[in-house]
C-alpha cells in the first residue's frame, strides 16, 4: 500500500481526492491539515514539520490541496500569501526530493493576465495582475526549482464540497426572485471530483510536467447562474451585468480574470485522459448533492 500526504483535506479538491482514492487499496491516505482533529496537524510553511512528516511518511506521493484562496484579502496580506502559496509548495517540493516522492501541486488561472482571446495553454506566457496570482505562480517556480518528480496542473472555477459558485447561487434563490451576476468573465465550472479523477490518473504515471485541468467547455458567470438554477428547478431570473457594473454594487479590492478559459493541451497532448464537459460534470454534482430537481 502506497502513503499519499493530502495537505488541506478539508477543502474542495481535499474532500474529493478522499472520496476517489479514500477506498482504493493500493492507497494509504495520510490527510493533513492547520485546523480539525480528524487529520494530521501540519503547517505547509514551517519545512522542519514538513520534512519531518514526510520523513516519517515515506510517502509515494504528496498531493498539495493547500492554498490561500481568498482573493480579495489576498490584496492586504502579502506575507501570508507568500507563506501559504509559495513557501508552502517550496517545503512540500523539498520534502518530496528528499523522499522520493511525486508532487502533485494544484494552480490556478490567476497566473495569466486575464486578457486573452484565445483558450490559454501551458505554453502561453504567465503574467498575473493579483496578489494571489502572483503567489501562485511563485509557488509553480518553486515546486518546478526543487521537485524531481511533479505534476503542476492548474484549474479554475472550482466548486464541490465547501463553499462555492453553486451553493452561493443555491442560497441567494431562497430569498431572492432576482439575482444579479456578471456577464463578461469567461471561464469552464469545473467539478473537484474531475479535478480529483484527473489526478488519479497522472499518479501512477512518470508524465511529469505543467498540466491544464479543467471540464471541457466554456462559458460566463451569468450562464453558470441560468444552468445551475435550471437544474435545481429555481425559478430565479438571473440579471447579467457588467464586471464594472458589478463592482459598483460589491467594491472589489482585486482584479477579476476577464477570460479564464484554460485548454486542456498537455492532457490531450500526451494522454487519452478527457475531462468531462462542464454542464454534464454540473449535473452530476447536484444531483449527487441532492440539488437537483430531477
Amino acid at each position: 500500500m502506497k502513503n499519499i500526504i493530502v495537505t488541506g483535506c478539508h477543502g474542495q479538491l481535499g474532500i474529493a481526492i478522499n472520496r476517489l482514492l479514500g477506498g482504493d487499496p493500493a492507497y494509504h491516505l495520510i490527510n493533513s491539515d492547520v485546523v480539525g482533529d480528524d487529520c494530521t496537524n501540519l503547517d505547509i510553511t514551517d519545512v522542519d514539520r514538513v520534512l519531518a512528516m514526510a520523513r516519517e511518511a515515506k510517502p509515494y506521493a504528496i498531493v498539495n490541496c493547500a492554498a490561500y484562496t481568498a482573493v480579495d484579502a489576498a490584496e492586504s496580506h502579502l506575507d501570508l500569501n507568500y507563506k501559504i502559496n509559495a513557501i508552502g509548495p517550496r517545503n512540500l517540493a523539498i520534502a518530496a526530493r528528499e523522499t522520493g516522492a511525486k508532487l502533485v501541486h494544484i494552480s490556478t488561472d490567476y497566473v495569466f493576465p486575464g486578457d486573452s482571446e484565445k483558450p490559454l495553454t501551458e505554453f502561453d506566457p504567465t503574467g498575473p495582475k493579483s496578489v494571489y496570482g502572483i503567489t501562485k505562480l511563485a509557488g509553480e517556480h518553486f515546486v518546478e526549482e526543487f521537485a524531481d518528480r511533479y505534476f503542476i496542473i492548474r484549474t479554475a472555477w472550482l466548486y464541490g464540497d465547501g463553499k462555492n459558485f453553486v451553493k452561493t447561487m443555491l442560497r441567494l434563490a431562497e430569498t431572492h426572485d432576482a439575482v444579479s451576476v456578471v456577464n463578461d468573465q469567461f471561464g469552464s465550472p469545473t467539478s473537484a471530483a474531475e479535478l480529483a479523477r484527473a489526478i488519479a490518473y497522472l499518479l501512477p504515471s512518470d508524465n511529469y510536467g505543467l498540466f491544464h485541468g479543467t471540464c471541457e467547455g466554456s462559458t460566463e458567470w451569468s450562464s453558470f447562474a441560468k444552468e445551475i438554477f435550471r437544474i435545481a428547478g429555481k425559478t430565479t431570473v438571473v440579471n447579467p451585468v457588467s464586471t464594472e457594473e458589478y463592482t459598483k454594487l460589491v467594491p472589489a479590492q482585486a482584479p477579476r480574470p476577464h477570460y479564464s478559459i484554460l485548454d486542456n493541451y498537455m492532457f490531450r497532448l500526451t494522454t487519452d485522459h478527457v475531462y468531462r464537459d462542464w454542464h454534464e460534470a454540473l449535473e452530476i454534482y447536484m444531483k449527487e448533492s441532492g440539488y437537483s430537481a430531477d
